[in-house]
């Protein structure tokens, strides 16, 4: 078979016979085997009913959610490419060709954009349409490099094989982000066409939330993208509290009228930390993710985890132990100097800042390398420890049985031969008969 049209259905009675109506019509219209399959979450207002009398094959899919229904009945799709598009009769099944021509032509996965090819008045919501879809695909494309202009169209078609492969895990609204992405990381041919968007047939609300499925998307990203939840974020505050404070490590610093001082230089110590443990969470994150499969193999991340050994760690956070006890020596000079009376904050801090915050990095880096090694151990499969005895029966049974093997081809033989001799002693009496 070669075409599985699916859609999800929770209570869709109004739209739902007029949507399979649609596809049926399609795959006749233009010869193409294939079937409708409704991936029923649950319905109670007889959508299954009117889709089995529309010439539809219903799966009843017990966890809820948008995603589970679609990978539901994706997995009970029989063709070799699959149309997923809602029921709620806002798409148009009939104009599907543009898909699979795209999928016959070698695609892996091929993405409707509404935004190229009409959206009716009425059709998506002011705040959907001029900013959550634009805003959350353009997040989608700078943090992945995808190329994709409309991340969330609930009309798309796909390679069956290639989208199983990808071991899609999200449940809800946001599977339609995880499809784009986790398909983009795995090196796939995405396409796009345009397509339509009319208003939906149903007089109910529709089944996505704004705010909630908005924030399950926008979530999906970043966990999905240790660079820019982790890493950028991470570099940037380091960054700036290196800068401010190696300035303010000499005195302050004025801007105009303002003068920043050890207040600052204490923001630029806690600005340090915070950076560091952005980016070694960045790393901690894309090791799991690379070792669970959930993200490809980085070859620079595997570089850096290679050379940065739990020994290595130690004698870098050793370092910066050091220097950082080399501070607070200096500082306690500096007090018993002043016969361990009051101090100038404004002097005092400028040495006690940088050794403390040099400090509470070493730490950081010895946990992190000894967490990091943590994450590379593998479990490993030992084979079975068997007795002697067992061991020494299976040898026996073995050599019995090619015993009997080679007695049983001799006594066949033996069987044969005299066959063969009692065919050449009748042919021979026949002779002497004539």
């Amino acid at each position: 078979m070669e075409l599985s049209v699916v859609m999800p259905c929770l209570n869709e009675a109004e739209t739902i016979e007029t949507c399979v109506r649609k596809a049926i019509g399609f795959l006749e219209e233009h010869g193409i085997d294939g079937e409708v399959v409704i991936a029923d979450n649950g319905s109670t207002d007889g959508s299954q009913q009117l889709a089995r009398a529309a010439g539809a094959r219903v799966v009843p899919v017990a966890d809820k959610g948008y995603g589970n229904a679609l990978m539901g009945g994706i997995r009970a799709a029989r063709g070799r490419y699959v149309v997923m598009g809602d029921a709620d009769d806002s798409y148009d099944f009939t104009a599907l060709m543009p898909f699979l021509e795209q999928l016959r032509d070698g695609a892996d996965l091929v993405m409707g954009n509404r935004f190229k090819g009409g959206i009716e008045p009425g059709a998506m919501p002011p705040l959907h349409r001029y900013l959550g879809n634009p805003v959350l695909s353009f997040i989608g494309r700078l943090f992945f490099g995808s190329k994709i202009g409309d991340f969330h169209c609930g009309l798309r078609a796909f390679r069956r094989d290639s989208i199983l492969r990808l071991g899609l895990q999200t449940g809800g609204m946001e599977f339609a982000s995880e499809m784009v992405v986790r398909a983009t990381l795995a090196g796939y041919d995405i396409r796009e066409v345009p397509t339509t968007l009319s208003k939906d047939g149903r007089s109910r609300p529709p089944h996505l939330n704004t705010w909630r499925d908005g924030w399950r998307h926008l979530r999906f990203l970043l966990l999905y993208s240790p660079r820019w939840l982790f890493l950028i974020p991470g570099l940037a505050f380091m960054l700036v509290g290196l800068v401010a404070g190696v300035a303010l490590s000499f005195g302050p610093v004025r801007v105009g009228d303002v003068a920043f001082d050890v207040d600052t230089l204490v923001g630029a110590g806690a600005a340090m930390v915070i950076g560091f443990q952005s980016v070694l969470f960045a790393l901690f994150t894309k090791v799991y993710a690379m070792q669970e499969g959930f993200l490809p193999r980085d070859r620079r991340v595997d570089r850096l985890v290679s050379w940065w050994t739990m020994e290595r760690g130690l004698v870098l956070g050793g370092l910066l132990a050091l220097a950082g006890l080399t501070g607070l020596v200096a500082s306690l000079l500096h007090w018993r100097v002043n016969n361990f009376g009051e101090l100038d904050p404004r002097q005092s801090l400028r040495m006690v800042v940088p050794a403390a915050t040099a400090l509470v990095m070493s730490f950081q880096a010895i946990f992190a390398s000894m967490f990091v090694s943590i994450l590379h151990i593998r479990r490993r499969e030992h084979p079975p420890l068997t007795d002697a005895a067992d061991e020494a029966a299976v040898v026996v049974d073995a050599a019995a049985d090619r015993v009997a093997a080679e007695e049983a081809e001799q006594a066949g033989r033996a069987e044969r031969a005299a066959e063969e001799d009692a065919a050449e002693a009748s042919a021979g009496a026949s002779g002497g008969e004539r």
